[in-house]
């Protein structure tokens, strides 16, 4: 048995002239939650759709759940849940009607249907609600009603598609607090999103660009990884102190966040505070410390312009 729940090697998706997906190497292990971290239109979606079977590549080899994808695609249904980035459940059915339904598709009997089903109204907060029309709920209530509908049978993994695009951010802890559970019964979770913080929170990620992934690993790692400082400055006239050190070679980017002017230096540069107190004159007193990298440097730092 593999150790991973979707082993992809040199994926190529062509439509037309267009290339989405391009010579994509993917490994997810079983249990993992992994996340697909990029801007809209990268690939993340078309990716997605070549795991399940929806897409055939144009090339390279894909394996899920230890199935050959797409021609086994209609065992590997059976095992997979998809919660798709736009709400795509019945808004003139109830809560339980939904639930119900999506338990049917997937052949359950009425027993086990009946059971699984007030789990999965106690697990996801939505008894109360059972009785309501979908059209009437809130953003939160429907996400948290695609994700019981979507683990309704129990799969062995789930793909989400920027699940939480259209929630505030309580509902979105609460919705990763319920990944977190379902990851340490054994379902393995690829998620899709482009916020930085659901990044961070998962166990593994890849950052893609352009239809290509440009890193992988574990997020403390990337950042580890990324070969700059990260230098915190707070000095007056921060625009034009942007753009005079941007005009440096040894710094990867600079971004004003508030008050301060956040400044990635490369880490030939020894002592980055003292050397941006040395080399620009109106720096000499300002206040400047070294801060804990992000996965916004990260990102900065291996897609766009500060891909090298």
């Amino acid at each position: 048995m593999s150790e991973y729940a979707i082993n992809a090697s040199n994926v190529v998706k062509k439509f037309a002239d267009l290339t989405a997906i391009d010579n994509v190497t993917l490994r997810v292990p079983k249990g993992c939650i992994y996340g697909f971290l990029g801007p809209n239109g990268c690939g993340k979606s078309t990716m997605i759709r070549v795991l399940t079977g929806l897409l055939s590549p144009t090339a390279g080899v894909v394996n899920v759940l230890g199935l050959s994808i797409p021609k086994q695609a209609e065992q590997l249904r059976l095992k997979i849940g998809y919660m798709t980035q736009k709400f795509s459940l019945y808004d003139d059915l109830t809560v339980e009607e939904n639930l119900q339904f999506v338990g049917q598709i997937f052949g359950m009997n009425t027993h086990a249907l009946n059971e699984r089903l007030q789990a999965q109204l106690d697990t996801y907060g939505l008894d109360t609600i059972r009785h309501q029309r979908v059209a009437g709920m809130s953003g939160g209530q429907k996400q948290r009603l695609s994700l019981a509908s979507a683990t309704m049978h129990s799969p062995e993994l789930l793909f989400l598609d920027e699940p939480t695009s259209a929630v505030d951010p309580e509902n979105r802890r609460e919705f990763w607090e319920q990944l977190f559970d379902l990851s340490e019964q054994g379902t393995t979770i690829l998620v899709t999103t482009h916020y930085m913080d659901e990044a961070e929170r998962c166990h593994r990620l890849a950052v893609m660009e352009a239809g290509i992934i440009r890193a992988d690993g574990e997020p403390e790692t990337l950042m580890a990884e990324m070969g700059v400082n990260v230098v915190e400055v707070k000095a007056p006239q921060l625009r034009a102190l942007k753009l005079k050190l941007l005009s440096s070679e040894h710094v990867r980017t600079a971004a004003q966040q508030g008050v301060r002017l956040r400044v990635l230096v490369y880490q030939e540069i020894i002592d980055p505070i003292q050397w941006l107190k040395t080399t620009f004159a109106e720096l000499a007193d300002a206040d400047i410390n070294l801060a804990r990298p992000s996965l916004e440097d990260v990102f900065v730092c291996v897609t766009g312009e500060g891909h090298q």
